[in-house]
């Protein structure tokens, strides 16, 4: 009788055991985070919440970017209603902006001249300054009807005059976005990169927080944190886009750390191992 109930007990404790294999392999995570600002004594990151994620935030960023791709440039070049030479050239250099010195650089005294709106900008900026000797036209509008053949010959003297000038005087090229800023498509382009970053940015936190969220603590008043049952395995802790906040200091965290059967990994979350470079933050 006594060998039958030590037997039942045994078969009782062995099925108990089977029934919980993870919780005797499951191991722990214990962390702290302190911030150090510019000239002053660490500090703690206090009641501020870290997340344990299955994979780096800046992976679930990547991996939400491969989803929302960029919008086609070229296709929304084809949208304006510019000129095909406009068109070409914003497609070859792939860039839509006509205004400041990066646009300035990149055009060059052939486009003034290929370029009808190049061109029309070219002639108003310059037309008016005094300083500028720029070639003038030996005919007028008139001329075309009453003799073609004249026009032609006059016209083309001074294309040619003008497109050497230009050669000769690439520094008149500056300024001349200023009359092209009622074609400039830049702005709708921005918006349109704008939602996409947010839309990014939006899927980047819901799979952050969904597929990937293995558990989820707030700092204690030490700016400790502790997760438990944690199953054995590679996992990143981090504040999301989130930064934790100290003196002059805007912090995050992307820290990779592998939980191993039984053991509890300790991790130390500081300047030296935060996402963003530990610099002042912008007055």
């Amino acid at each position: 009788m006594k060998r039958a109930i030590a037997f039942v007990a045994l078969l009782f404790a062995t099925l108990a055991a089977a029934s919980h294999p993870a919780a005797a392999q499951n191991g722990s995570i214990a962390f702290a985070a302190n911030i150090a600002p510019s000239g002053g004594v660490e500090e703690p990151v206090r009641g501020f919440p870290f997340y344990l994620l299955g994979r780096s935030f800046a992976e679930i960023q990547r991996q939400s970017e491969a989803a929302l791709p960029k919008p086609d440039m070229d296709a929304y070049i084809d949208t304006l209603e510019v000129s095909s030479q406009l068109k070409a050239w914003m497609k070859k250099n792939h860039w839509v902006s006509f205004k400041g010195e990066d646009f300035i650089h990149k055009v060059h005294p052939a486009d003034v001249m290929d370029v009808p709106e190049f061109f029309q900008a070219y002639v108003t900026r310059n037309t008016g300054d005094q300083s500028i000797n720029l070639p003038k036209p030996k005919y007028k509008e008139s001329l075309k009807a009453k003799d073609p053949a004249k026009y032609e010959r006059l016209h083309a003297e001074y294309l040619d005059a003008l497109r050497h000038f230009v050669e000769a005087n690439p520094d008149t090229i500056e300024g001349i976005d200023l009359n092209l800023a009622s074609i400039d498509p830049s702005n709708k382009w921005d918006d349109r990169l704008s939602k996409r970053k947010l839309e990014v940015h939006r899927h980047t936190l819901e799979l952050a927080q969904s597929k990937y969220r293995v558990a989820r603590v707030e700092t204690n008043l030490q700016g400790e944190g502790f997760f438990a049952a944690i199953p054995p395995g590679n996992y990143w802790l981090s504040t999301l886009d989130v930064p934790a906040t100290v003196g002059d200091l805007h912090l995050r965290w992307d820290v990779p750390v592998t939980v191993r059967p039984g053991e509890t990994a300790h991790v130390a979350l500081e300047n030296g191992n935060a996402v963003e470079p530990a610099a002042p933050a912008a007055p």
